[in-house]
């Protein structure tokens, strides 16, 4: 990939010079309005000797970046600046030791764009998908304060609580979804192998079927006959949601019915907004301007439903609205939180009230999720008893009767 120098003039009208790696002088121009600085001469470098890796064709083999990953990166950086260590000097040692195939590939990246004279924030911001609008915007402000040690703590604390709130979500699903997969196993094993062996015992018999045992041979000859195909039809079915889902109308619905369900439904609300109030009060706190902080960290909470709302709340504060109206309006919000989020107005302590609002739906998610089996137990003994009752009266009335008959 081409080198470019260029000379430009930041906002206060100084002249900056440096050299930027990219694939055409367009994309330069572009990067370079990206860091607020206004190009006036671009001129392409002739190729150099010596050792000119192009990390953009490095294959990259491993998973992708996750949250453990960030969340360790973000831990020593912040050791590593605070320290007073070079940020490419310190980068460098992480990605010798960095595990994470993807993320080595990506901090080579960045020294790279930072060896050509590109700020941190900008040479991150080529990476908007991996390190998220937050994380980029905090780095912005820490390094014009010359505070970087600072964001990168931030960052830090607040993937943690968010790993943190995403394991309390996938703990409130998992065990119903796990008891729903064992008793649909288990009425499929029935329904399959067990029935048909009381169909040969009725076949034999010369007697009446109730019409629950005659609709339950039924179902059953019909799986046993065409198991292959339902099965097949479950699998396709799976992956056709699973497309579905990745598409922003299904992610959307889905979404928005997965907020209706019973008792799950209000957990998930509540901690997909803990998410959020956190990452904005933390936005606030760094000194990013409302609008911003808001329409950064609105599409981070998790769920496209909710990150509509917030995105509506943010045409509100546009148009000269209140945070407490537009929070109230966009009715995601419980009358605690929107009575801190008033209190946070009025004093000027938005940001720190959003952090507590977080707390708070914290402290209610984990106290949910703890008393979690308690409430859906009772549910699931009545599912239980009902396909009991089911079998009892369509499969073991009937053996009953056989019974009867064969010692009468």
């Amino acid at each position: 990939m081409p080198q470019y120098r260029y000379q430009a003039r930041n906002r206060n009208g100084q002249s900056v010079t440096g050299l930027i790696t990219a694939e055409s002088s367009d994309q330069v121009v572009e990067q370079l309005l990206d860091d607020n600085l206004t190009p006036i001469d671009i001129t392409e470098q002739a190729a150099a000797g010596g050792l000119n890796i192009d990390w953009d064709a490095l294959p990259v083999v491993g998973s992708k970046v996750g949250i453990d990953d960030l969340i360790l990166f973000s831990r020593q950086m912040y050791s590593i600046t605070k320290a007073g260590v070079p940020v490419m000097q310190g980068m460098a040692r992480l990605r010798e030791s960095t595990a994470n195939k993807k993320m080595v590939k990506i901090l080579g990246e960045i020294i790279h764009d930072l060896e050509a004279g590109r700020d941190i924030a900008g040479s991150f911001n080529r990476h908007r998908d991996t390190f998220g609008t937050l994380y980029i915007n905090l780095l912005r402000v820490g390094e014009m304060t010359g505070q970087l040690e600072n964001a990168f703590e931030a960052m830090y604390r607040y993937l943690t609580h968010d790993r943190d709130t995403i394991n309390k979500i996938k703990s409130a699903t998992r065990y119903p979804l796990f008891v729903i997969i064992a008793i649909s196993v288990a009425i499929g094993i029935l329904t399959a192998f067990v029935i048909p062996a009381f169909a040969q015992v009725f076949a034999g018999a010369d007697m009446e079927l109730p019409l629950a045992t005659r609709i339950i041979l039924a179902v059953s000859h019909f799986a046993a006959e065409w198991w292959h195909i339902i099965l097949g039809g479950i699998v396709i079915a799976a992956l056709a949601f699973k497309l579905w889902t990745r598409t922003s109308q299904g992610r959307l619905i889905w979404h928005r019915i997965l907020l209706k369900l019973p008792v799950l439904g209000s957990i998930v609300l509540r901690a997909t907004i803990a998410r959020f109030t956190r990452a904005f009060g933390l936005a606030l706190q760094a000194g990013v301007p409302v609008t911003q902080a808001l329409a950064g960290v609105a599409r981070a909470a998790g769920n496209a439903h909710v990150t509509e709302k917030l995105l509506g709340m943010q045409s509100g504060i546009e148009q000269g609205e209140s945070v407490l109206r537009v929070s109230a309006a966009s009715g995601v919000f419980t009358p605690i939180a929107l009575q801190m989020i008033s209190v946070g107005e009025e004093t000027g302590q938005l940001d720190a009230m959003m952090l507590e609002v977080a707390d708070y739906y914290d402290r209610e998610v984990a106290y949910d999720v703890d008393n979690l089996s308690s409430i859906i137990e009772p549910i699931l003994t009545i599912a239980v008893g009902i396909m009991v009752l089911i079998l009892a009266l369509g499969i073991f009335l009937p053996m009953w009767e056989l019974t009867a008959l064969a010692t009468g």
